[in-house]
């Protein structure tokens, strides 16, 4: 999901504490409430991503649209997170962290309530468009807000916890869009919102923010309360006065410095793992699961409420795994499950088009649909932001997210438009493309992608040491 860019690893030095201890440290109120908010507009998040999925038949039948309408509703999300994506740094920096969560929130439930009493496509689609718009905003600001109040050590656990809710959202939607009409889904849709109102007039500003913006009394305080009364800070504080310090006397070379040859190969990386779960067809999974059990004969019933099981055990695991079993390792075996679901899928579908095995394909089906679901869930979904978010230099962390954070809405947008003509084309046709994707994504990650897990400054040397070997093959050249 955006740029977690204050993510750090713990010095390799530094004395070790079980994680029950280290959590127990923070574990304070205000800390909570900053945590629960983030944790609330992520569920939201999934609960949008999910929403198209169980609603298709039923939103299709009701407003009379066309393949090509629902096509548009559901790619509409994504133009909207493109033009997100681009304000979403500004907009953060300019009115703070908690007051972009208020406009956010209230843009998610008057997206919802567009959608519920929508009688016409043009309001359905503007409902889309703001969740849209909304998600580009707020997949920067929830990585960035959890990455600036809590401590360097639990920095990955927390986010990769964060993005649990987004996918325990969208087994929810899944869940519930098997009982009730998708109006009343839209309605529900807007109750975690609701929710999550009372409780921003609590939660606390991001300290970094605070130190940015010269508000130094407010920043002790807030670092105080969120830390606790006994907690030592100090060099916690210093380090936010220096990197602040450091921002402020380069306000503007983010950009310009993160296209130098020396951070090429890092930009490449987190570019290229950021678009391929993309381009490998997630959206097409969580957007028009209804076309994909229809297309296989497969009961819709069944059909989300095992995706929805199945979503949430597995997005329990990688939360559990991503900081025991190393990011690289878990981010293969993710795609290299999503890489045998897309092969079978299509392998399902070529015995079905020539009547071959006609009562098995469609369990054979439902079983890879539930694979690649679960592979997602266990890595490609978290594991490429926080790669993403550990591979950049501070000077460049900012740029290097937010233009992580355009190529994810791009290449949703070209999945999301594209998928429900691809069906209609060759069902065969367009999982064997997801496959190559995902093929090529196990060799990309096996041969390039570096892991993260290890001390950040053994990271960023080993991409100098890379570059540099690159420019000296240049210039022998």
């Amino acid at each position: 999901m955006a740029d977690e860019g204050l993510l750090r690893r713990t010095d390799s030095a530094a004395p070790k504490s079980s994680l029950l201890s280290e959590i127990s440290n923070v574990a304070t109120r205000d800390y909570a409430i900053g945590f629960s908010s983030c944790a609330g507009s992520a569920f939201v998040f999934g609960c949008i991503i999910g929403y198209s999925a169980p609603t298709q038949s039923g939103i299709m039948k009701d407003l009379n649209l066309s393949i090509a309408d629902y096509s548009f509703f559901g790619s509409v999300l994504t133009v909207g997170q493109i033009i997100g994506a681009f304000m979403s740094g500004k907009l953060a920096d300019l009115v703070g962290r908690v007051y972009t969560m208020w406009i956010v929130n209230i843009l998610y439930i008057i997206g919802w309530l567009g959608i519920a009493f929508a009688k016409e496509a043009w309001l359905l689609d503007l409902g889309r468009f703001l969740h849209g718009f909304t998600i580009g905003i707020g997949s920067y600001l929830g990585p960035i807000y959890i990455a600036e109040i809590t401590p360097r050590n639990l920095r990955g656990s927390a986010s990769s916890l964060s993005q649990l809710f987004a996918g325990i959202g969208i087994s929810t939607v899944y869940a519930l869009g098997t009982v009730f009409s998708w109006r009343s889904l839209a309605l529900m849709g807007s109750v975690p919102c609701l929710m999550t109102l009372p409780l921003l007039f609590f939660v606390p500003e991001s300290p970094r923010w605070l130190a940015k913006m010269g508000r130094q009394k407010e920043f002790e305080a807030v670092l105080l309360h969120l830390r606790g009364a006994k907690a030592d800070f100090s060099d916690e504080a210093a380090d936010i006065l220096e990197n602040t310090e450091f921002v402020r006397e380069h306000p503007d070379v983010c950009f310009s410095k993160l296209f130098q040859r020396k951070y090429a190969f890092s930009l490449m990386i987190g570019v290229v793992v950021i678009a391929l779960p993309q381009l490998q067809g997630v959206n097409g999974f969580m957007f028009y699961t209804d076309s994909i059990f229809a297309s296989a004969g497969i009961s819709r019933d069944v059909g989300f409420q095992t995706s929805s099981l199945v979503q949430l055990l597995t997005g329990v695991l990688g939360t559990l795994l991503v900081d025991v079993s190393g990011r690289r390792f878990l981010l293969l075996v993710s795609q290299g499950g999503a890489f045998l679901g897309c092969l079978v899928i299509a392998i399902s579908f070529f015995l079905q088009e020539r009547h071959i095995w006609e009562t098995g394909t469609p369990i054979l089906t439902l079983a890879s649909v539930l694979v690649y679901i679960g592979s997602y869930a266990i890595g490609m979904g978290s594991i490429p932001w926080i790669i993403a978010s550990e591979i950049y230099a501070m000077d460049v962390k900012g740029a290097a997210g937010t233009i992580c954070n355009i190529v994810s809405a791009i290449s949703s947008w070209i999945v999301a438009y594209f998928f429900s003509f691809l069906l209609q084309w060759s069902s065969t046709g367009t999982f064997l493309i997801f496959a190559s994707v995902c093929g090529f994504g196990v060799v990309f990650t096996a041969k390039l992608v570096p892991e993260t897990k290890a001390d950040r400054q053994h990271v960023l040397c080993l991409f100098s040491l890379t570059s540099l070997r690159n420019q000296r093959s240049s210039s022998q050249r």
